[in-house]
């Protein structure tokens, strides 16, 4: 995997407000010194390519403007490591082999230092204090083969941003040497787990995707389940059950109001949020099948989407909002099925051996993912929504619950090793690389990925 020889392209400097839908405020100041040219290359890195291998990617320590300012720009450099390692795209290179000290962010660098330490892009930056007592933070991506800086940006925000700032500037970095959209400035709703098998208390709560700054959005008096987000806005759908009927509620994670969606006699499944988050569908218990509902979230009105003696269950709206696709036993055993999200005809997706639950649309809309259950396994794979290209991730005991990250690339799970232990969190690139445990305070089940925050 190489740079391509690319020409270098302009800073964007943003400014956004300080809103409940972009959390923290980008300056709108001086621009940096660098190049007005801009590239027209493609992306940098073969994701898919038979003989992948990581991109090494130099990140040596951001600059401190002032003595204060040293442990922070430590956590945004430790962040902004950590992050694109994980992605499974990149391989920091380690500190003790860099050649070359970066002392200044608007220095060039000696590119023949990094090219002997087998470097194919440098991040250097800079975190600075204000005189008005916010935080300056500064980067610049250079292609190290090609002796070119690819991108620089710099943000204005509240010191106690700076792990946004941090996540962001992973973004950048990642979509600039990837073509696709970054996903780590994003958080994750997931069902903390305490207490023995029998007895466990079960809280909602939310961190950000790297598993740091959880917080708990429920007291754990009653049982919480299949928490979801809304595709458009930092809200939530999830279902519970207290001391009577199961309710379906809407919870605004920046407000913390709750809104009961509707009480149902029957039992309620999965409940989701159509793209424009208009309005959720959910399945609903009748005797001893279950079928497909949507409601509109305005008027709480309630249509009928299948009418069958089976059990359809685990509904997942297409990107564009013109299909759903959900698990059913209409043919014998658990497989998944695609229809119009007005209701119509159903067809079958999944034929391999075994049975499928839980799928779930990609946001780019390329893929479903699926837990498959066989007797030996459960495993996480993708397929394409005509069903064909099916791939397993992952497989191993009670594997369950897969989620998309807001760029489709990775998705998390969570596996549950039965016994005295509970679940964890995991995740995977789709192409079946970079498996790793994501870290929560307890036992974790049920993850479900944001949108982007900014």
């Amino acid at each position: 995997m190489t740079l391509s020889d690319s020409p270098s392209v302009s800073c964007k400097i943003l400014a956004r407000s300080m809103t409940r839908r972009s959390a923290l405020a980008l300056g709108a100041g001086a621009a940096l010194a660098l190049s007005t040219r801009r590239t027209r290359a493609q992306p940098r890195i073969g994701i898919f390519e038979g003989n992948f291998q990581p991109l090494p990617i130099a990140i040596p320590r951001f600059i401190a403007g002032t003595p204060g300012d040293g442990e922070t720009a430590n956590g945004v450099t430790q962040i902004v490591t950590a992050n694109l390692q994980r992605s499974g795209l990149f391989a920091p290179i380690d500190p003790g082999a860099y050649v070359e000290t970066i002392s200044s962010v608007d220095t060039v660098p000696s590119f023949q230092s990094w090219r002997a330490i087998s470097a194919q892009a440098l991040v250097t930056g800079a975190i600075t204090r204000q005189n008005d007592g916010r935080l300056r933070a500064e980067f610049r991506l250079w292609d190290v083969l090609a002796g070119q800086q690819l991108d620089g940006k710099q943000y204005l925000t509240t010191p106690d941003n700076w792990r946004r700032i941090a996540h962001i500037i992973s973004d950048a970095i990642y979509e600039r040497l990837t073509g696709y959209g970054g996903y780590f400035d994003s958080r994750i709703v997931f069902v903390d787990e305490t207490g023995p098998g029998e007895r466990r208390i079960k809280r909602l709560a939310i961190m950000d995707q790297d598993g740091a700054n959880v917080r708990y959005l429920t007291r754990g008096d009653e049982l919480v389940l299949t928490p979801r987000f809304s595709p458009s806005t930092q809200e939530i759908t999830y279902m519970a059950y207290g001391q009577g009927d199961p309710r379906v509620y809407l919870f605004n994670i920046e407000t913390g109001q709750r809104e009961v969606v509707g009480n149902f006699p029957g039992m309620s499944f999965s409940p989701r949020f159509s793209p424009d988050g208009q309005r959720v569908i959910m399945s609903l218990q009748e005797g001893g099948n279950s079928n497909l509902f949507m409601m509109d979230l305005r008027s709480k009105a309630t249509t009928r989407l299948t009418d069958t003696r089976a059990i359809d269950t685990a509904p997942c709206y297409s990107p564009d909002g013109n299909q759903i696709c959900f698990e059913s036993d209409r043919g014998g055993r658990q497989q998944i099925y695609v229809m119009p999200a007005a209701g119509g005809p159903a067809q079958r997706i999944s034929f391999g051996d075994g049975s499928y639950s839980t799928p779930v649309w990609s946001p780019r809309g390329d893929y479903i993912a699926f837990t498959k259950q066989t007797p030996d396994a459960f495993a996480i794979g993708v397929m394409k929504p005509d069903g064909s290209g099916e791939r397993i991730l992952t497989s191993g005991f009670h594997n369950e619950g897969p989620t998309f990250c807001p760029n489709g690339r990775v998705i998390m799970f969570f596996r549950d090793p039965g016994g005295t232990s509970g679940p964890s969190l995991f995740s995977i690139d789709i192409s079946g690389r970079a498996e790793q445990r994501v870290p929560t305070p307890n036992y974790g089940s049920d993850p479900a990925w944001s949108p982007l925050l900014s």
